[in-house]
């Protein structure tokens, strides 16, 4: 096919898809004004590393409609939204706006919707093959939501790896430190038989001589990885159980319709059916 028509199909999908889906379309040309005019600030303040959050928020904003357009992978509105919710929330908001640091439970909300939002893409991944007719797969919706759960739990580690690798090799500070009030430790054993001892009750905590500043100990990021990975696990656990229910009673609820990606072909034959 000549490049010409390629590029004409491919302006009338658009305008399809425009007029088809035009509270979404709204939306995500907000969403993505809003990023640009934030990335000409940064720019203003000669922020390199804010405008790469920036210019990041803008590459990921694409991603679903890319895979719809080369994939043929329908994603539901509501999947869509929180998916361009979550993506401005995490690097505009988070990272830019610093509401890591400044929002209580920023960062342990993101996570949760992470795990909920994995889940959803493991769940429909695996529905769609165990539905083709072309394999051999007959999975049970327990085994379904099992490989769901296990999937977003799976990306939820491999994130971690990543903020370890981002602190400990790039300089960030990914993993945010927690301030606690006792810690326990066999290193601080003089007899080294293995015996734990505790510190209780730190106030303040001095490093080679300076005074942090705070009210505790920090820790240095082991807090943040396991509360990000439990919270990953109840995401992941609630959409699996829905995921489960979903296939169990074969009913198809409109509620789980709304998080579980399906190939156009498949919506295309439920539409027809109707």
């Amino acid at each position: 096919m000549p490049r010409r028509n390629r590029k004409k199909i491919h302006k009338l999908t658009l305008k399809e898809q425009i007029r088809q889906k035009p509270k979404m379309f709204t939306l995500y040309l907000l969403i993505r004004l809003s990023v640009v005019l934030v990335l000409i600030a940064q720019l203003f303040n000669r922020d390199i590393a804010n405008v790469g959050y920036c210019v990041l928020a803008l590459i990921l904003l694409t991603i679903p409609s890319f895979i719809e357009d080369n994939w043929h992978i329908d994603i539901p509105d509501t999947l869509e939204v929180i998916v361009l919710l979550f993506i401005y929330a995490a690097e505009i908001l988070g990272e830019v706006r610093a509401y890591y640091v400044q929002v209580p439970f920023w960062d342990t909300a993101l996570h949760t919707v992470t795990g909920f939002l994995a889940a959803a893409v493991g769940f429909s991944l695996v529905d769609i093959v165990n539905r083709n007719e072309n394999t051999k797969l007959f999975l049970s919706p327990l085994y379904v939501a099992i490989a769901a759960f296990a999937f977003s739990m799976t990306v939820g580690v491999f994130w971690e790896f990543w903020e370890f690798f981002c602190d400990c090799f790039l300089g960030m500070d990914t993993q945010k430190d927690t301030v606690i009030h006792a810690i326990g430790s066999v290193a601080l054993d003089p007899t080294m038989s293995n015996k734990v001892v505790w510190i209780r009750d730190i106030t303040s905590t001095s490093v080679n001589g300076i005074d942090l500043g705070i009210d505790g100990y920090l820790d240095i990021g082991l807090y943040d990885t396991m509360s990000d990975l439990f919270v990953n696990f109840i995401g992941a656990l609630v959409f699996s159980i829905i995921g489960f229910f979903y296939l169990k009673s074969g009913t198809h609820s409109t509620f789980a319709k709304r998080f579980i990606p399906t190939l156009m072909a498949e919506k295309k034959k439920e539409s027809e059916k109707e």
